[in-house]
């Protein structure tokens, strides 16, 4: 799985891209990933609702988590591996459990905890001039190493498209100049949708 860092709630929208849930899909993902975290926590096995047709499409989703309006975890599987519904439940799990970068989170906070969640759209491979900061992630990878950044992150940092391109590239743990020298650059849209701010 991979991990990446997202803004606050307050400041995630579609942004640009096609909404393609309704409030109704998007509030059941939401319940499906609060669930999922809290059975686990709760050592009893998750209650899943049959999924709609469009909820079991195949398609790349991270889930992240806040506290106190701070990131606490987030867990993300870039590719369309599992289906989206499938998707949420295993991501939430392990971004409340799993992510090294914070402590496991505890049933009580658990139970507080605000969700997003980001449907991601199939990569396709772009040329930079085609980027567009605020709909587009990015996909880089050269030989075996392969970084992945958001929509929602440039925006977020003020970052043009050439420092997008760069951080990217970082994230792959290529040098920031990669991109300019035979990495493959994909890129993907995301609806991003989450829990209402308290």
């Amino acid at each position: 799985m991979s991990q990446q860092s997202e803004p606050p709630p307050s400041a995630l929208t579609s942004l640009g891209a096609p909404t393609e849930y309704s409030p109704q899909e998007r509030k059941l993902l939401l319940q499906m990933a609060h669930e999922s975290i809290l059975s686990f926590l709760e050592g009893r096995e998750i209650s899943v609702p049959a999924p709609s047709p469009h909820l079991a499409e195949l398609r790349g989703v991270f889930t992240t988590l806040y506290s106190d309006r701070k990131l606490r975890g987030c867990v993300g599987f870039p590719a369309p591996i599992s289906p989206v519904y499938r998707a949420v439940i295993e991501t939430a799990r392990a971004a409340a459990c799993e992510d090294p970068r914070f402590q496991p989170i505890s049933l009580p906070e658990a139970r507080t905890v605000q969700i997003s969640i980001s449907v991601l759209s199939p990569v396709q491979a772009v040329s930079p001039n085609e980027i567009i900061i605020g709909r587009h992630g990015l996909v880089l990878s050269k030989g075996a190493q392969r970084g992945l950044l958001l929509p929602q992150v440039p925006a977020e940092h003020g970052w043009d498209r050439i420092t997008f391109l760069q951080q990217t590239c970082l994230k792959a743990g290529l040098s920031p100049d990669a991109w300019l020298s035979g990495a493959r650059i994909e890129a993907f849209t995301a609806e991003v949708f989450a829990d209402p701010s308290p």
